[in-house]
């Protein structure tokens, strides 16, 4: 599924929709391994580690274009060796489906033999 959610795009989500339980946030991390699920199942978020500042900048960068091309903005904290980057969906206070497959394709374009 984590191919399936790859190859999706981000939807608006204009409210109104209730936020996943916590069993469907737990379906979809499953296809995303690498992320943790907040204790009040509204956020997801992975820590990413890096060589030095240069790199972790770089896929702060790419990251923040993957964000603006899929209109699914993600929170994100870096330094050096590090990228922090969490999701959820503000307008319905929770997570979405859109948290999953941005998380899918952030994970693409992280290479852990080329960042860490």
């Amino acid at each position: 599924m984590t191919g399936t959610l790859e190859s999706k795009s981000c939807t608006p989500c204009r409210g109104g929709v209730p936020p996943l339980t916590r069993e469907e946030a737990a379906a979809y991390l499953a296809n995303t391994p690498d992320w943790r699920l907040s204790e009040d199942v509204k956020l997801i978020d992975r820590r990413f580690t890096f060589a030095n500042f240069q790199d972790a900048f770089a896929f702060v960068r790419q990251v923040s274009e993957l964000a603006e091309s899929e209109g699914h903005h993600p929170d994100i904290a870096f330094g050096w060796g590090y990228a922090q980057i969490s999701l959820q969906t503000k307008k319905i206070k929770g997570l979405h489906e859109n948290d999953f497959i941005m998380a899918a394709k952030i994970d693409r374009l992280f290479s852990p033999e080329k960042n860490g």
